[in-house]
C-alpha cells in the first residue's frame, strides 16, 4: 500500500514538471508563429524571393519538439515503463546538453554570434535585443525551464526504480468472486465421479445378467 502511494506521488510529480516543458513549447511555438507572420507581412510586396528564415523554423522545430516530449513524459509517467522512461530521460538529457553548449558558448566567446548563420528575417536580433533588455526576467525563465528538466530526469528514475504497480495483478486473489466459482466447480467434478461411480456398477450388472441368461438357454 505504502508503494503505491509513493508511485502515485512520483507520477503525479512527474506529470507536473512535463507541464512546464509543454507550456515553454507550446509557448516558443507561439512565438515563433508571431515571428513567421510578422516576417511574411514585411517580405508581401518584395518581388524577390529571401533566404528561409532559420531562425524562427528552428523555434517552430524546438516548440513541437518540446510539446511531443511532453505527450511521451505524461506517457511514461502514467504507465511507469521502463523503457518509456528511459527514452524520455534520454530526450531530456539531451536538451539540457544542448541547452549548457549554447550558454557556455555565448557567455565565454566573444564572437558567439558568428557561429549562427544571417539570419534574413532580422528577427534574430530582435530575440537577441529582448533577452538583453529583460534579461532577468529571461534569466528567472530559463533557470525555471532547466530545472524543471532536471527535476523530470530524477523523478523518471525514481519511477523507472520503483517499476509499474504489479500489486493490481494480485487483487483477483482477493475478489470474492472468485472462491465463490471454485466450489461449484468441484461440486459439479464430484458429483461426475459419482454419477460415474453409480452407473459403472449397474452397467456390469446387466452385462453379468445377460450371461447368466444365455448359459441357462
Amino acid at each position: 500500500m505504502a508503494g503505491r502511494v509513493v508511485r502515485s506521488c512520483v507520477q503525479t510529480g512527474l506529470k507536473a514538471v512535463n507541464s512546464v516543458l509543454g507550456l515553454a513549447g507550446m509557448a516558443v511555438i507561439l512565438y515563433a508563429l508571431w515571428m513567421l507572420r510578422a516576417w511574411y507581412r514585411d517580405v508581401a510586396d518584395l518581388h524577390y524571393r529571401l533566404p528561409v528564415p532559420w531562425f524562427i523554423y528552428t523555434f517552430i522545430g524546438l516548440g513541437v519538439f518540446m510539446c511531443l516530449l511532453t505527450c511521451s513524459g505524461h506517457i511514461a509517467a502514467e504507465t511507469a515503463n521502463s523503457h518509456c522512461l528511459s527514452c524520455y530521460m534520454i530526450f531530456v538529457f539531451i536538451i539540457i546538453i544542448l541547452e549548457g553548449a549554447i550558454t557556455t558558448d555565448v557567455f565565454l566567446n566573444s564572437n558567439w554570434e558568428e557561429d549562427f548563420p544571417d539570419d534574413p528575417s532580422g528577427k534574430f536580433e530582435e530575440f537577441k535585443d529582448f533577452i538583453r533588455s529583460n534579461f532577468e526576467i529571461c534569466e528567472w525563465i530559463g533557470l525555471s525551464v532547466v530545472t524543471a528538466q532536471v527535476l523530470s530526469i530524477v523523478l523518471g528514475m525514481v519511477l523507472r526504480a520503483l517499476g509499474p504497480d504489479r500489486e493490481s495483478d494480485y487483487d483477483s486473489d482477493d475478489d470474492p468472486s472468485v472462491p465463490a466459482r471454485l466450489p461449484l466447480l468441484r461440486n459439479q467434478y464430484q458429483h461426475g465421479i459419482n454419477y460415474s461411480e453409480h452407473t459403472l456398477p449397474q452397467s456390469s450388472d446387466s452385462w453379468s445378467l445377460r450371461i447368466l441368461d444365455k448359459a441357462n438357454k
